[in-house]
């Protein structure tokens, strides 16, 4: 779990302001050396311009957070407005300097209708639920509560702007009522964006899951988790504790491919800059077709977890 808040905001963001500094400081003979020798050197400048800007966004985010603090509008929605330029800024410069694209299938019909939805999503490679986020807040105008581990509360803008808007932080025991909670009131432009496989996928990951459910004597979910070749399989209790409390919000799916082979810090060196697109397929469940009663949603979330394995084998 994360440090207390106190401790957080005296240690996390002096930090990132010094590693900001830094960044600059060394920025010019890094990238001198690196333009003129040799092609992993200036691999290395494309880092080093993302980290440039990575600390410069973050670090006015979290000073745009301290005047509305100061202002008075520590609660107030334009969060969501430092949210969306950090988050854009991150995404443009993605594309620039580390071959970032995008290509949404079925977005039309993922999260455009004014209608709330949940959005539930694979988890894997870094960086997906940035790109997630950024879709819904810039390219649907969505405003997005996010389900997320406690841990990120250590990056001190997501620290600040995201305990300022409704979110719901994690930790190992899950927190199903309060998912529950974070749902009730959704409006016809929020979006609740969980990942139900509780975090990125891994092999080792989904040999556990698949054990646990056998632990928990759910047989029949654990031979169809055994099935899935590439996503762990869905926890349902917070997904069934918002669709419980939000059972006029559509259902939105998102399955992706192009970063779930970068798992490793050797992974995204050697793959970037990024020489094909981030696939991504988006399909919509309308709240009136959503099963009634726990056993047959489980079920119905399964099986949609079974169509986007399918989906992203066809398009690994």
């Amino acid at each position: 779990m994360a440090p207390p808040p106190v401790v957080r905001r005296l240690v996390c963001t002096p930090v990132l302001f010094l590693l900001t500094l830094l960044v600059v400081v060394a920025f010019p003979v890094v990238w001198f050396f690196g333009v003129l020798f040799g092609r992993r050197r200036r691999r290395v400048v494309r880092f080093l311009w993302f980290a440039l800007a990575w600390g410069t966004r973050e670090s006015a985010a979290v000073l745009e957070c301290a005047w509305l603090w100061c202002t008075g509008r520590g609660r107030d929605e334009r969060h969501y407005d430092v949210i969306r330029r950090y988050v854009a800024g991150l995404y443009a410069v993605a594309g620039r300097r580390l071959g970032l694209r995008v290509e949404d299938e079925g977005s039309g019909d993922g999260a455009n209708a004014d209608r709330p939805v949940i959005v539930l999503s694979r988890h894997a490679g870094p960086g997906d639920a940035l790109i997630l986020v950024h879709h819904l807040l810039t390219g649907y105008r969505r405003r997005p509560r996010v389900v997320m581990k406690g841990e990120l509360q250590l990056d001190p803008c997501i620290d600040i702007a995201a305990n300022r808007l409704p979110n719901v932080f994690v930790g190992r025991g899950g927190a199903t009522e309060r998912i529950g909670r974070l749902a009730e009131g959704l409006g016809p432009r929020d979006a609740l964006l969980i990942f139900p496989e509780g975090g990125n996928f891994s092999p080792e990951r989904r040999r556990r899951a698949i054990r646990r459910l056998a632990r928990r004597h759910r047989r029949r979910d654990a031979v169809r988790a055994a099935r899935l070749r590439n996503l762990m399989p869905p926890r349902p209790g917070g997904v069934l504790a918002a669709i419980d409390a939000a059972p006029g919000a559509d259902v939105v799916f998102v399955a992706h491919v192009g970063l779930d082979r970068m798992a490793s810090v050797r992974d995204i060196w050697r793959r970037v800059p990024l020489t094909e697109p981030v696939r991504a397929r988006w399909w919509r469940i309308a709240a009136e077709d959503v099963p009634e009663g726990r056993e047959a949603r489980i079920n119905w979330l399964y099986a949609q977890w079974e169509r986007a394995d399918a989906w992203i084998t066809a398009n690994r």
